[in-house]
């Protein structure tokens, strides 16, 4: 086990941990995303307060979510120590570092910077819907003799407001620049790099990094436009 521990707590045993973790939090985000475009269907209320009735009732689903948040401060834990390792080994910042525009993206020269919006952003998010979620007083909607909470009139609320709109908005444009890095940087992680299927990796990494926030930023806006 000695091995296992040193190999994992090593550089690239972090850096392997990031690709993995962030795959799987890319996968989280796709699941997500499709039971909350349930909130733009006709019968939104119903269809939507049922499918979150389910994730949050199901023994399996459970299990997942509790693994979600662990991936999630396991990946947020490792990009510090990486990123204090990467400090440590390179304290002093020459003048030529200046012109790795033209070698790096703007996305992954920043990428501490983006993952801390987006965590300061996931706090605002689950604080407003998964704590009100398990630990508010949301009222209850019967559906055919099946009572669930009305999860649906909280998250209607909170996209009444502006303000909030605006900031899942832009929260999401900084996520699309997490995913557009990340992805591909996982595949090359694992060692999943050639000239032959890189191409394609980039290219799905493209459309992930657009896709994903995009039909997360839809959502809010829809439901906004529709309460003016």
């Amino acid at each position: 086990m000695k091995w296992l521990v040193n190999m994992l707590t090593s550089t690239i045993g972090r850096k392997l941990i990031m690709a993995l973790t962030g795959l799987f939090l890319i996968l989280f985000l796709v699941v997500h995303l499709s039971g909350n475009l349930q909130l733009l269907k006709g019968d939104a209320g119903k269809s939507f307060n049922l499918y979150a009735e389910f994730m949050t009732t199901f023994p399996l689903i459970k299990i997942i979510s509790i693994g979600n948040f662990f991936f999630i401060l396991l990946h947020i834990y490792t990009s510090v120590v990486l990123t204090r390792r990467n400090r440590a080994a390179r304290p002093v910042q020459y003048a030529y570092l200046a012109g790795q525009s033209t070698n790096s993206s703007w996305a992954s020269r920043n990428m501490g910077v983006l993952g801390t919006i987006i965590l300061v952003f996931l706090i605002v998010h689950l604080r407003g819907f998964w704590y009100e979620m398990h630990f508010g007083g949301i009222p209850i909607q019967n559906y055919d003799g099946k009572e669930v909470k009305d999860l649906y009139t909280v998250v209607k609320t909170a996209y009444a407001e502006w303000w909030y709109v605006v900031f899942y908005v832009v929260s999401m444009v900084f996520v699309g620049f997490h995913l557009l890095h990340g992805f591909s940087s996982a595949f090359q992680t694992l060692g999943l790099h050639h000239k032959k299927y890189t191409p394609f990796i980039k290219g799905l990494g493209y459309l992930i990094a657009v896709l994903i926030p995009l039909g997360f930023a839809i959502i809010p806006v829809v439901m906004f436009l529709q309460q003016i």
